[in-house]
């Protein structure tokens, strides 16, 4: 096979995928436990600026690890606000746009709210992956991976 053919399959395969993790990260429309409700509600109430928003204060925690600070130049000044931001949206949220759903998310277990929480975080971010320059950035290895090891290994036998 081509080299060329097998670098077009192995990336429409690794870009299929990534497509194939952003729709199971996604919330269900069923919303059948009283968490999945609450993240229904929570992803309906954001606009794409807040779940933009929500996925910096994420990065600027991300970038506190002293594994990844050296990587990043955040001044105090920006984490406040994004902390600000983060916090005046997470009160509106709780409070004002999804009271009801939050309240029976926290009864059917007190942990509901963190795991809803966790959902628009996921569509937040499958938002933000789906960006061009995102999306070439976060396949930019490419360039060192072994399409040939790839290929022969992901490869279906013909009959």
């Amino acid at each position: 096979m081509d080299q060329a053919i097998k670098e077009t399959l192995v990336i429409k395969t690794f870009k299929a995928l990534a497509l194939g993790l952003s729709v199971l990260l996604s919330v269900p429309s069923y919303a059948a436990t009283p968490t999945e409700k609450l993240a229904t509600c929570l992803v309906d109430a954001l606009n794409g600026k807040e779940r933009k928003q929500l996925v910096k204060f994420m990065f600027f925690a991300l970038a506190s690890h002293p594994e990844l600070s050296s990587a990043s130049n955040i001044t105090a000044e920006e984490r406040d606000a994004a902390e600000r931001v983060y916090g005046g949206l997470m009160t509106r949220l709780i409070t004002e746009n999804c009271p009801s759903e939050t309240k029976a998310a926290y009864e059917f277990s007190p942990l509901a709210v963190q795991e809803a929480f966790q959902m628009i975080a996921q569509v937040a971010m499958a938002e933000i992956t789906a960006d061009p320059k995102v999306t070439a950035s976060l396949s930019s290895y490419m360039k060192y991976a072994d399409v040939n090891k790839i290929a022969s290994t992901i490869s279906v036998p013909s009959r």
